[in-house]
């Protein structure tokens, strides 16, 4: 088996705010598997400043991938423990040299294009009427759950567009959630939180800083609405410690990134310990190309949550890469008919 591995950068469209600036362009790194005229691809979708495994060995330490890929997938999952996002990429990739075809990981109904999943609409930070127009284009284009990311602009205005919404549809038609990234101070989070509450919310995902879990912990108990733990469940890498921030915060759902902690591996031990605690949860993507989203979208669609899911960012970028995946009313579908580009590894050299 012969294994290399490239860099890509993804260009966006628009650029993209969030509470941790701008973004004009994303970072991402295949790995590829070649063995008996067969290809296996895996993408390791780092966020710089976000992702535990931002170090400047990075690069390094994916050359060490190919050069020890005889180890096998589940040693070197093993031995990349602090790389989640290395760990997710070879996973994916030696699940894609072992299937019948590159891209169909998880052969389903979804894959056969016989059924969809449900997902979010998701409406960048940005000033008040870009974020207004965005809502209104995700509400004429069939989207039941809308998820804005707040913490950015002045929160009275945030507020106003809550209320645009709620003027229009109650909770019953639109399911809103919001994501702070972790933007509310300690002191003012859970004020913030009951002013939130009057806007019908489903739930808002990490309202401070991840860290400081007895703070988050009172909020969890005290919180009018659900919280959700996004950022707070980066960086915990193994079993124990995973239970242990569960047992004492009690979240009420956990959002789970598989590039972010540790793949499908770490995804599936995070879902075992919140059916353990009764916590809810759902599967988000963290700005992969469209390998990766496909990756995630065909494994999440195996663990039959119902609750709409974070999917769908393919669309972002100037330079992605042709795939069956596609949205239509709100919903995310594969057309196994549709083909990838042609020119995909050309472009990756």
């Amino acid at each position: 088996m012969i294994a290399t591995y490239r860099k890509y950068i993804l260009n966006f469209k628009r650029p993209s705010g969030t509470s941790r600036g701008v973004l004009t362009e994303k970072e991402t790194w295949f790995l590829i598997l070649e063995e008996n005229g067969k290809i296996g691809i895996g993408e390791c979708g780092i966020l710089r400043t976000l992702s535990i495994d931002d170090r400047p060995d990075y690069e390094e330490k994916l050359q060490w991938v190919c050069e020890n890929i005889h180890l096998g997938k589940e040693q070197l999952w093993n031995e990349l423990i602090a790389f989640p996002s290395i760990q997710f990429g070879v996973e994916m990739a030696f699940l894609s040299l072992q299937s019948n075809s590159t891209f169909e990981l998880f052969p389903s109904d979804f894959t056969l294009g016989k059924t969809s999943m449900e997902i979010n609409g998701l409406v960048w930070m940005g000033e008040a009427n870009f974020m207004k127009q965005q809502i209104e284009e995700k509400l004429a284009q069939g989207f039941r759950c809308i998820k804005l990311k707040i913490g950015a602009i002045n929160f009275e205005k945030e507020l106003e567009l809550l209320q645009f919404i709620r003027q229009n549809f109650d909770e019953k038609t639109i399911e809103i959630r919001v994501d702070a990234n972790g933007a509310f101070a300690l002191n003012n989070a859970l004020y913030k939180l009951n002013q939130l509450a009057d806007y019908k919310l489903h739930s808002i995902e990490q309202p401070i800083a991840k860290n400081n879990t007895d703070t988050m912990s009172e909020l969890c108990k005290n919180t009018p609405f659900p919280i959700a733990l996004d950022e707070e469940l980066i960086g915990v890498f193994y079993t124990k410690d995973k239970e242990i921030l569960l047992e004492k915060i009690r979240p009420q759902y956990i959002i789970l990134k598989p590039s972010l902690i540790g793949g499908f591996k770490g995804t599936l031990e995070w879902i075992s310990l919140a059916k353990k605690y009764n916590i809810g949860w759902w599967i988000t993507s963290a700005l992969e190309s469209n390998i990766g989203l496909n990756a995630i979208t065909q494994f999440t669609f195996t663990l039959n949550n119902p609750m709409p899911q974070g999917l769908g960012t393919g669309g972002l970028y100037t330079n992605n890469f042709d795939c069956p995946l596609y949205i239509e009313n709100g919903k995310i579908k594969y057309n196994p008919n549709e083909k990838w580009n042609a020119t995909f590894f050309s472009n990756l050299q």
